[in-house]
């Protein structure tokens, strides 16, 4: 029955992507806003049939510490679902992904369409310069930042190599960071054809204002946020 709940789900999530990114497409010259309301939409499908067909729940911790201005999100990377869930998590931001997701026929026009900061991770010193050039000129315009630090996904209760670039966005742009931890890949394992029933917790950890970035040390900074993210993601899988 779990095999045939995730083919369902599967098939599901596959004709949505594909309906979903053709309608913010078609909607992108009309602004944004159009284009975003089809981004949230998609989000908010996938979450439902993820729910009604495998059984897997979402729930959200650490709403309050959401800033009213925008912020770098520096979130644990374990499966597609952060990435699917994000649009419903935060206001419009834009991701920080590889460029080859763009090459995925329409899903990845849609990314374009977003505006996502694709990189080239074979050329870490561009990737950099790209992130922090265009991570700014997009917070200064009121968009948020999502990043993820480790780069690529890892299995619950690994780690990947957290990077500093989401921290050196924050210190150039001014701007402030949101953690934000989760233990999805107990439910959608990365490279995974299962899912999973149970819960998927999402919990935002405390804001770190911008003057707080600004005056730490990088290297102190990141182990704090890594720290924090980990033992956060260890304690929401040990609830499962």
């Amino acid at each position: 029955m779990l095999l045939i709940r995730s083919a369902l789900f599967n098939l599901t999530f596959v004709l949505q992507t594909m309906v979903f990114s053709l309608l913010l497409i078609a909607s992108r010259p009309f602004g944004f806003p159009a284009a975003w309301f089809w981004g949230r939409a998609w989000s908010a499908s996938v979450q439902a049939a993820l729910r009604l067909i495998c059984g897997v729940r979402i729930e959200i911790e650490g709403h309050e510490h959401l800033p009213d201005i925008p912020c770098v999100v520096m979130a644990k990377h374990q499966s597609a679902f952060e990435t699917i869930a994000m649009p419903q998590l935060i206001p419009p931001f834009v991701w920080v992904l590889k460029r080859e997701l763009f090459y995925i026929p329409i899903f990845g026009w849609a990314l374009w369409a977003l505006n996502a900061i694709a990189i080239r991770r074979s050329q870490p010193r561009e990737a950099l310069k790209q992130v922090l050039v265009q991570g700014k000129r997009f917070l200064d315009a009121g968009r948020w930042v999502v990043i993820f630090p480790e780069g690529t996904r890892s299995s619950p209760g690994e780690s990947g190599q957290y990077q500093a670039s989401g921290i050196m966005l924050a210190q150039q742009a001014d701007a402030g960071i949101l953690p934000m931890a989760h233990n999805a890949g107990q439910h959608w394992p990365k490279r995974g054809f299962i899912k999973r029933p149970g819960t998927i917790r999402v919990r935002f950890l405390p804001y770190i204002p911008a003057e707080d970035v600004a005056a730490a040390k990088r290297g102190d900074l990141l182990a704090r946020l890594e720290t924090g993210i980990e033992s956060a993601a260890r304690e929401l899988e040990a609830r499962d």
